[in-house]
């Protein structure tokens, strides 16, 4: 058993409304993926292409501080400018997972809705595609509060009972 990565070249930027899965499958064309492989996909681009990017409104720190607070669940603590929430997802992060990183000039992006729905959607959508059972993995940078140094997660994610996944 190995574990190779193999990066998705030649995708261009992602829009709300794209079809990610059409988009995710042209760009796998060339490396043909075949039972059991696993597709990650970073939550920015399927946040993107389901629409979850804000137009920044007024001041751009008061427009985040107000959006990190609808996101949120709860709030566990404040530092500064920096706010540790809790997600409706059940994360602990910065900020509601709301990121300005990668983002189009005066927009922010938004945790999806509905992480593991995503996968699945994009899983179906793939096997018909290759004709085969994939994992699909929707990833985060995270980092825990207060602490340096970050790490993926997997935030939503969908396996076939048939992949080695």
């Amino acid at each position: 058993m190995s574990l190779e990565v193999h990066p998705v070249a030649g995708m261009d930027r992602v829009s709300a409304g794209d079809d990610l899965a059409a988009l995710l499958a042209s760009g796998l064309e060339p490396l043909q993926p075949e039972q059991g492989d696993v597709v990650v996909v970073t939550h920015k681009i399927v946040s993107k292409a389901e629409g979850a990017v804000r137009q920044i409104e007024g001041d751009e720190e008061e427009f985040k501080r107000r959006l990190v607070e609808e996101e949120a669940l709860s709030i566990v603590r404040r530092r500064g400018d920096l706010i540790i929430a809790e997600t409706r997802h059940g994360f602990i992060c910065a900020n509601a997972g709301i990121d300005r990183s990668n983002a189009d000039p005066g927009t922010m992006i938004l945790l999806p809705e509905d992480p593991d729905r995503s996968a699945h959607r994009l899983r179906m959508r793939l096997q018909r595609h290759f004709g085969c059972a994939l994992g699909v993995i929707i990833s985060d940078t995270f980092g825990r509060p207060w602490r340096r140094g970050l790490t993926d997660i997997a935030m939503g994610c969908r396996a076939s009972r048939r992949s080695r996944t």
